[in-house]
Order: structure tokens, then C-alpha cells, then sequence
């Protein structure tokens, strides 16, 4: 064989193919990059609570005085009444601090990719990497939250609950709840920037389809009302109330159809998000 002839037959074979429509996450390639995704929950942090005169209190201060507001205009003026004759400032403090943590995550998350468009743009890193640093830095201000909560209960001489170690497992419905809404919301805003102005008007109604203000047994009997289900649809109903209840003793139970109903959707709100996000993820730099 001739020297050119052997050449071509060694020559590689180079197919370029289009990206798939939907790939999964690749969490080996997260962490990779977990030095990454540390370096910028650090600089959400530090952006946050720089020349901030309270600096980190402020994740103390803000859950105190929306309780304390409510707990006037809803509490004394509206005569809101908690179940089992609870004070409305403890049901408020309660519902309060794993709810500033969803919102202020989805609203951050949503506009994580634009606000660091630059670096999307030079270099290539996986880009959920940016709403995932934003929610890394809100979990820090929602556990220095969370002693606050127990403070309050401790105060009005309520009676911590036996199941307070469940408090977690609730939270982590929250985390995933906001993690979603916030990674859906950041791949359409790449591409249509209307997304801002939606995202405040979306929490608005979230909030008020939320037990923040009012007890969800509200809503429905806990026991298997028709309507509890379709409002345990939205996965904030099951965290704030299931919260209340493994928290704090003498609330009703959310109910276990309820608590699954919200895991449900929670997770398929997830696994929804994150692939529509891997499928935007390869246009991002182009786009924005």
C-alpha cells in the first residue's frame, strides 16, 4: 500500500451532529465545577451584605417585622384566628421565613443568566450553575432565619412540637419548589425578557395561594375535602402548613394525600424545568 493510501485510511471519520432535543443533567459535570459554583454563591453573599449596615442581620430583621405587620393588620384589625387559639404573631413568623426564602429565590434565579451575561458569553461552564449559587447564598439566610422562629414560639409560651425534626424534610419541598420555578423562569427570560415584569406579578399570586396570611385548613378540612387537594396542588400549601405542624405543637396535620399531592408536583415542576433548561442551555450565549 502506498504511503497516501495509508494515510487516508487512518484519517479519522468526524461526524457533527445537532445537539439532542432533551438531555439530561449531567451532575458529574456540576461537580466538576463545584469550586465554581462555591466561588459564586461567595459572591452573591458578599454583594449582598456589602456596605450593609446590618450586614447579615438583616436575614434576622426582615422575617421580625413582616411578622410584626401582619400580625397587627391581620392579627388585631382583621381578627384572623390560627387553629388552636395560636397567637397570630407565631403562625406569622412561621410562614414567613420559608416564604421570603422562595420568593427572593425565584426572583434572583429568574434573573441569574441575564444579570451575568457577560460570562455566559467568554466562557463555557454549565450554566445552571448560576440559579443554583443564587439559591446556596438564600439557604444561608433562611437556617440564620430559622432560630428566629423557635425564639418567637419559645416567647409566647408555646409549646415546641415532637416532630420538629420533620422541619427540614418540609424546607427541602420549599428549596425544590423555588428551584424549579427559578431555573424555568431564568431559560425563558434569556429569550423573552417579559419574564421580569411577569416574575413580580407571579409571587404576588403565589403568595395569596399560599397559607402565609391564613391557615390552609381555610382552604378545606385537612381530612380529604376536594378542595384541599387542588390547593395541595401548589407545593407552597403542604411546606407552610407542614412546617407549622412539625413545628410548633397543637397545629393540624396538612394530611398525607396532601403532603404527596404537593411532592408530586414539586418534583414534576422540576424534572419539567430542568429539561426544558438543558434544551435552551446550548443557545443561551447566541440568544442573550
Amino acid at each position: 500500500m502506498s504511503p497516501p493510501e495509508a494515510s487516508a485510511v487512518a484519517a479519522p471519520e468526524i461526524v457533527i451532529a445537532p445537539p439532542e432535543r432533551w438531555r439530561p443533567i449531567d451532575l458529574r459535570e456540576l461537580w466538576a465545577h463545584r469550586e465554581l459554583i462555591y466561588f459564586l454563591t461567595k459572591r452573591e453573599l458578599q454583594i449582598r451584605y456589602k456596605q450593609s449596615f446590618f450586614g447579615i442581620s438583616w436575614a434576622l430583621l426582615q422575617p421580625l417585622i413582616f411578622a410584626g405587620v401582619f400580625a397587627l393588620f391581620f392579627g388585631v384589625i382583621a381578627k384572623i384566628q390560627p387553629p388552636g387559639d395560636l397567637p397570630y404573631a407565631v403562625f406569622a413568623v412561621a410562614g414567613i421565613v420559608p416564604w421570603l426564602f422562595t420568593s427572593t429565590a425565584i426572583q434572583q434565579g429568574a434573573g441569574s443568566l441575564v444579570l451575568d451575561a457577560n460570562l455566559i458569553a467568554k466562557v463555557y461552564f454549565p450554566r445552571l450553575a448560576l440559579p443554583i449559587s443564587k439559591g446556596l447564598s438564600l439557604i444561608i439566610d433562611l437556617l440564620i432565619a430559622l432560630p428566629i422562629v423557635i425564639i418567637v414560639i419559645l416567647l409566647y409560651g408555646v409549646g415546641i412540637a415532637s416532630t420538629i425534626w420533620l422541619v427540614p424534610a418540609f424546607l427541602l419541598l420549599g428549596v425544590v419548589t423555588a428551584f424549579a420555578l427559578a431555573t424555568f423562569l431564568a431559560a425563558v427570560n434569556v429569550k423573552y425578557r417579559d419574564v421580569q415584569l411577569v416574575v413580580p406579578m407571579l409571587i404576588q399570586i403565589l403568595f395569596f395561594a399560599s397559607p402565609v396570611l391564613y391557615p390552609g385548613t381555610a382552604v378545606g378540612d385537612t381530612s380529604g375535602h376536594a378542595w384541599s387537594y387542588i390547593y395541595s396542588i401548589n407545593p407552597m400549601a403542604s411546606v407552610l402548613d407542614g412546617m407549622r405542624w412539625a413545628l410548633i405543637d397543637g397545629q393540624p396535620y396538612p394530611g398525607t394525600a396532601n403532603i404527596l399531592i404537593s411532592v408530586g408536583s414539586a418534583l414534576l415542576l422540576l424534572l419539567g424545568s430542568l429539561l426544558y433548561f438543558r434544551r435552551a442551555e446550548d443557545f443561551f450565549a447566541d440568544v442573550i
